[in-house]
């Protein structure tokens, strides 16, 4: 009877219960979160030789969705070999996360946001983070040299056309020095490559919006993006660039920061919103506003979309603040006047097969839109929350011809807009 007494006493005492434990691997970071129905303190510490994120959590008594955290933990993982999950002391439950590298983590707690509650995050970054540059310059080598060579076979026959048009005397013949121009290739439209970075919104703990079938913004977008970006792929003056390619999190200005990391000519954040109203329909482009949203739809979008990191789960205490200043006051009048310009662009091409919500491009003030040098645009693809535009969106072929679109109008732009040359080779 004692015994079972103290079980009952111990439980009283530490009545906290965990809802969930989730994973979230990507080669930018790991996170780890911890859903409760109460907040809860949690401790660490850094062990090297072998390396190691020893974590404690205070006011917790170790069970079944706790142990599940060690199946969630895959050999994939970039930064976590393992995880070891046990009852440290009464009350204190030890998570000890064996390391694949040295790692800077990050921890943190949330209030409930969303459909969540309180949630403890573990965020393991690299102590060395990847370049996104570099990887982008090293990925598109090959079609960099091609089109430099293009460009060089270009210069040779128009310094040829240019002789051939100076009389000259009589000499020793030389003309097979020169390269026939009967099959000359196409004068280059664009001196260096173009980037394109293209945003599916949401991930991670964020899915965005959810429709009556069950499907995920997150999910849809992020295919959508991939077509979008096979297809940038295949195309020989441009290369494209993804904030996030799988399932995780990205705060909203890491997204414009990671764009402005690779120079970026163009950034297309690609969205399947959800309005109050089920049969909402149709898809939208966006640009950045400085005097106010274009319509109350918009505002309203705008600040729904705005709203990602808190449900997505932001660091607030670790937020660059110069970032933020950056974001919210360097907007410029040309980059609205360039975003607008494509935004047109984009949204005429959607229109040639699929109804729009509004046949002009709308603006308000979107967090991601925010760039100060980077045309920017948000294109919805469609309504998830009106069942037909849900089963589109789930559909292979319509996400092909959005992606499509979306291609034709980028460069529709770019052929009346072309990128000026940079210094740099990047």
């Amino acid at each position: 009877m004692g015994f079972a007494l103290l079980l009952t006493e111990v439980e009283i005492a530490w009545g906290a219960k965990i809802l969930g434990v989730r994973v979230w691997p990507s080669e930018d970071y790991t996170r780890i979160t911890l859903e409760s129905d109460t907040p809860l303190p949690i401790t660490q510490q850094i062990l090297t030789n072998p390396d190691r994120l020893v974590v404690d959590v205070q006011g917790l008594e170790l069970n079944s969705t706790l142990k599940d955290l060690v199946a969630k933990v895959k050999p994939n993982d970039p930064y976590i070999a393992q995880v070891r999950v046990g009852q440290f002391q009464p009350g204190v439950v030890r998570l000890v996360f064996d390391l694949k590298e040295p790692i800077k983590p990050q921890l943190f707690t949330l209030d409930p946001a969303g459909e969540y509650n309180y949630r403890m995050v573990f965020d393991l970054y690299p102590t060395t983070p990847p370049d996104p540059l570099m990887e982008l310059v090293k990925s598109s080598a090959r079609k960099e040299a091609a089109l430099a060579k293009s460009n060089e076979e270009v210069d040779l026959i128009a310094q040829f056309a240019h002789k051939k048009d100076v009389p000259k005397a009589p000499t020793a013949p030389v003309a097979q020095a020169i390269p026939e121009t009967k099959e000359a290739p196409a004068p280059a439209k664009y001196k260096r490559l173009i980037t394109i970075a293209i945003d599916p919104g949401h991930g991670g703990e964020d899915p965005g919006a959810i429709g009556s079938l069950g499907s995920r913004e997150k999910h849809v977008v992020l295919s959508i993006a991939k077509r979008l970006k096979d297809k940038i792929e295949n195309e020989a003056y441009m290369r494209p660039f993804l904030t996030r390619d799988g399932d995780y999190f990205v705060p909203l200005h890491a997204r414009v920061q990671k764009a402005r990391r690779v120079e970026a000519d163009l950034f297309v954040s690609i969205h399947a919103d959800a309005f109050i109203q089920p049969h909402a329909k149709g898809a939208s482009v966006f640009a950045l506003s400085q005097m106010g949203a274009s319509s109350s739809m918009a505002r309203w979008m705008a600040n729904k979309e705005n709203a990602s990191d808190l449900i997505g789960g932001i660091n607030i205490k670790t937020q660059d603040r110069q970032v933020a200043n950056l974001l919210l006051d360097m907007s410029t009048t040309a980059q609205i006047k360039d975003s607008l310009q494509v935004g047109n662009s984009v949204l005429k091409q959607i229109g040639g097969f699929a109804p729009l919500h509004k046949g002009k491009v709308e603006q308000a003030s979107f967090a991601v839109l925010k760039a100060p040098d980077i045309p920017s645009i948000l294109v919805e693809t469609a309504f998830i929350s009106n069942p037909q535009e849900e089963a589109k969106l789930n559909d292979d072929g319509y996400q092909d011809r959005i992606a499509d679109a979306i291609l034709k109008g980028i460069k529709d732009y770019f052929s009346k807009n072309p990128p000026v040359a940079r210094k740099s080779n990047a």
